[in-house]
């Protein structure tokens, strides 16, 4: 396997697109490169003592997003039963290795996680969770996220797993590079859409009318989710004419799950990344339900949307 910043990668190449993976941090996608130029931003200093916590890449989030509490306290949760058991903020699969497969082709990448004794105490379910990237072409990449509850009806289970619906809300953080500097003429558009945000006792605010279109340096967009409503047009735009650059995220995808939410958020002003990031629902969605999807015994889904990069004039 090629080697980055010391560790071992899959790259996937096709014309002037270059794609780096790591499958056993967490099935990351650590960066996009289109003709040399950053598309997904990556630190040239990361700490691969703690992958999950390297600003960069794309995180997977799963199998819950962001943060969910009980009495107060991030990481927790109540199960159907009432108990309280503890999954870590953004989910658990950023923290775990994933095994990979190279498409025939050599354009694309299937990274595959699957249940066992170290996922059952915070979420005793088996599952099959999926990632695949793809680059149709040198500007497009589609990445599916695809979710299986491997239960057998009737099938005995293990004592730690739980004889229910599988409930689960993923979402992907992709970074994308920014200099900060460059934020006020850099723009998101968005299809029509509500706004949520998610109180400091983890309640969620109630839906208010949102704009389509903002600038990033628009501090109220910091941490916002962006709800949609399910019109036909469900293309999310970011435009950098800068770096004389635009990309759209398709979430119409033929066979999809329908996108919940795209959340807006980056770390600090002077952050040269901004995360546009799509969800299929919300922080804390397994107490509030907001976007929480569950899997009957041999149910499985997919969420895929397409990243396509342009250059503006």
């Amino acid at each position: 396997m090629p080697k980055f910043q010391d560790q071992d990668v899959i790259e996937i190449v096709r014309g002037g697109s270059l794609l780096r993976v790591a499958p056993q941090a967490g099935g990351r996608l650590l960066s996009w490169h289109r003709h040399g130029e950053p598309i997904i931003h990556w630190p040239d200093d990361a700490d691969w003592r703690q992958p999950a916590l390297v600003r960069g890449g794309n995180p997977l989030l799963f199998p819950f997003i962001a943060r969910h509490r009980v009495d107060g306290v991030i990481g927790r949760w109540r199960d159907a039963q009432g108990v309280v058991r503890e999954v870590p903020l953004h989910g658990f699969a950023r923290d775990l290795p994933f095994a990979a497969q190279v498409d025939a082709a050599g354009d694309g990448v299937r990274m595959t996680l699957t249940d066992s004794e170290a996922t059952h105490a915070g979420y005793p379910f088996p599952f099959r969770f999926e990632a695949a990237y793809r680059l149709v072409d040198d500007a497009t990449l589609e990445v599916e996220l695809t979710t299986t509850n491997t239960a057998i009806e009737g099938a005995a289970l293990l004592p730690s797993q739980l004889p229910s619906l599988l409930p689960y809300y993923a979402g992907h953080h992709f970074y994308f590079a920014l200099p900060h500097a460059q934020r006020g003429s850099a723009s998101l558009t968005l299809p029509s859409n509500v706004y949520r945000h998610q109180l400091a006792d983890g309640t969620t605010t109630a839906p208010t009318p949102g704009a389509t279109r903002y600038r990033f340096d628009d501090p109220q967009i910091v941490d916002r989710f962006h709800c949609l409503d399910g019109e036909p047009e469900r293309t999310v735009r970011i435009e950098m004419p800068t770096l004389r650059r635009a990309i759209d995220i398709d979430l119409r995808c033929p066979g999809s799950v329908p996108w919940y939410a795209v959340t807006s958020w980056t770390l600090a002003p002077d952050s040269d990344f901004y995360c546009v990031e799509p969800w299929l629902g919300l922080p804390d969605a397994i107490h509030s339900g907001l976007g929480l999807r569950r899997l009957a015994p041999g149910q499985s889904e997919t969420a895929t949307l397409r990243l396509v990069v342009s250059d503006l004039a």
